[in-house]
C-alpha cells in the first residue's frame, strides 16, 4: 500500500550555511528567510549538522550572571560557556543531523521527529545530498485532505486492491466525515474485520477507523457459523 513521500510535502527552496558562516551571518539567514533552523552543508552539499536559533540565544543567555545555581545548572552554563565562544556555523551546529530519505514516508518522517524530538528534518537523496526540509507543519498536511480522496482510497486501496476477490464492493459502504471512517456492511470471514481496519488507517489523512461489519463465517476458531455483527473492540467469542 502505497503512502504519501515525504518529496511531496517537503520546501525545496532551502536556506542553508557552510561550517565557516560567521555567527551574524547565520543569525541574519534565519532572520531574512524567516526560519527557526537552517543545515549545514559542504561544498559537495552534504548535510554535517543544523543550527538552529536556541544554539544562537546560548550566546545571549550566558551573558547573564546567576549566582544561585545547582550543580546540574552549573554543569550545564559551563558547556553553554563553551559553545558561548562559538564564532561559525561549525562550531555551533547540533551534529550529527537526523536526516531522512526524500522517498521515506510521511508516516514515517513523522516517527523520527517524534523519536529524536525534533521539529524538522534535512531530506537527502540517495547519495546523502540535501534536496529539501520537512517541518512538523508539512507533515500534518495529510490531515487536510479531503474526505472524499480518502474515502475514494480506501475504497480502492482496501476493498479493492487489499482485500480483492475475497470482498464484494457492493457489500460494503465507506464514510468519512473529517477524516474518521466508518466502515458497514458484510464481509466474507471474520478475520478479515482487523485486516480492514488496519488498512483504514494506514491510509493518509485518516484521523480514528470505526469497523462495524457483519461476516459470514468464523474462520477464526476453525467454525462457520451464520453470519452475525459483532464488535470489535471486544474480544472474540470461543465457541
Amino acid at each position: 500500500m502505497s503512502h504519501q513521500k515525504v518529496k511531496n510535502v517537503m520546501s525545496t527552496d532551502v536556506a542553508t550555511v557552510r561550517e565557516d558562516t560567521p555567527f551574524k551571518d547565520v543569525a541574519r539567514a534565519l532572520a531574512q528567510r524567516d526560519v527557526s533552523a537552517v543545515p549545514v552543508v559542504d561544498l559537495d552539499g552534504h548535510v554535517l549538522g543544523v543550527v538552529s536559533e536556541g544554539d544562537l540565544l546560548i550566546k545571549q543567555g550566558t551573558q547573564e550572571i546567576e549566582f544561585s545555581r545547582s550543580l546540574w545548572r552549573w554543569w550545564r552554563d559551563r558547556v553553554n560557556h563553551h559553545r558561548a565562544a562559538a564564532t561559525t556555523a561549525g562550531q555551533l551546529m547540533t551534529k550529527p543531523a537526523f536526516a531522512i530519505a526524500a522517498t521515506s514516508t510521511v508516516a514515517g518522517a513523522a516517527r523520527t521527529m517524534t523519536e529524536k524530538g525534533v521539529k524538522r528534518l534535512p531530506v537527502v537523496d540517495e547519495a546523502g545530498r540535501l534536496v529539501g526540509i520537512v517541518s512538523r507543519r508539512d507533515l500534518l498536511a495529510v490531515f487536510l485532505r479531503k474526505d472524499e480522496d480518502i474515502r475514494a482510497d480506501i475504497v480502492e486501496r482496501v476493498f479493492e486492491h487489499g482485500i480483492g476477490m475475497a470482498v464484494n464492493p457492493a457489500t460494503v459502504t465507506v464514510d468519512v466525515h473529517g477524516g474518521e471512517v466508518v466502515v458497514t456492511g458484510q464481509l466474507d470471514l471474520r478475520s478479515q474485520l482487523s485486516l480492514v481496519e488496519d488498512m483504514s488507517r494506514h491510509i493518509d489523512g485518516v484521523v480514528d477507523v470505526t469497523v462495524s461489519m457483519s461476516y459470514r463465517h468464523d474462520d477464526t476458531h476453525g467454525h462457520l457459523p451464520e453470519a452475525m455483527t459483532i464488535d470489535i473492540t471486544q474480544p472474540p467469542r470461543v465457541w
